[in-house]
């Protein structure tokens, strides 16, 4: 997943600062960041069958969590979902899987459905991260207000049929331009900010990321070739909390 800038990169001088979440469980839906105090991190990636296969034993050793994609769309199933899932689990990593949205393709509900159906559900087992959903590329012709719609359609069937609100993958660039800057799920879903910069800026209607694409180029012992980097705002007792708590 990689999402290209839009708009001219802001200042990368900024202070990067972490704050650990409160402990409520919506403070447990979205660790917090607030320059300038830096605390924990937890390191992870996100993977698709781009990556080809993957040592897992090998990125554990320094990887504590993965995002696993399982679904595109409507008819699109990763071949590499369900190696990769259980692989990572098997080591002990905590994961989660995404769905690439299409909204041209079908109304969110269907997709959530799609997503579910194939892998992308959640359960209170102690290792599995909410799904993400992964909003990136053009504004599919939509409007703002169509396009928060759909998303709605998604994040609405996803916590009734899970219980966990899904994680949304964007940045502050495709945000701005696909809703217009919608706030309407900064209260409730956990942000999974796309933005590789020293100085990440979220997207308008969220104060805080809680997982962090800092990087698209990476590279991590197990896996051949580039893949992205990521980073939990916060310590992995709070990760740990961040998966269990519904």
């Amino acid at each position: 997943m990689r999402i290209p800038r839009i708009m001219a990169a802001v200042a990368a001088t900024a202070t990067l600062g972490l704050v650990v979440a409160s402990g409520t469980a919506n403070a447990a839906e979205s660790a917090t960041v607030d320059p300038p105090q830096v605390l924990q991190t937890v390191e992870g990636i996100d993977v698709s069958h781009h990556q080809g296969v993957i040592v897992w034993a090998t990125v554990a050793l320094s990887k504590r969590f993965a995002y696993i994609k399982a679904t595109e769309g409507n008819n699109f199933q990763d071949p590499m979902f369900d190696l990769n899932y259980t692989q990572a689990a098997l080591v002990g990593m905590i994961r989660g899987a995404y769905h690439f949205a299409r909204p041209s393709m079908t109304d969110g509900a269907a997709q959530a459905d799609y997503f579910i159906d194939n892998g992308g559900g959640w359960t209170p087992d102690g290792r599995t991260l909410p799904g993400a959903l992964d909003l990136e590329g053009n504004c599919s012709g939509k409007t703002h207000a169509q396009m928060v719609q759909w998303i709605r359609q998604f994040t609405d069937r996803y916590q009734a049929r899970t219980g966990r609100e899904a994680v949304i993958y964007t940045n502050r660039d495709w945000w701005n331009q696909c809703t217009g800057g919608s706030s309407a799920f900064a209260a409730s879903n956990p942000l999974w900010h796309a933005e590789p910069d020293s100085s990440p800026q979220v997207p308008d209607g969220w104060s805080r990321y809680t997982f962090w694409q800092y990087d698209w180029e990476g590279s991590v012992l197990g896996i051949v070739g580039d893949v992205d980097l990521d980073r939990f705002n916060g310590s992995q007792q709070q990760l740990n909390t961040f998966v269990n708590v519904a």
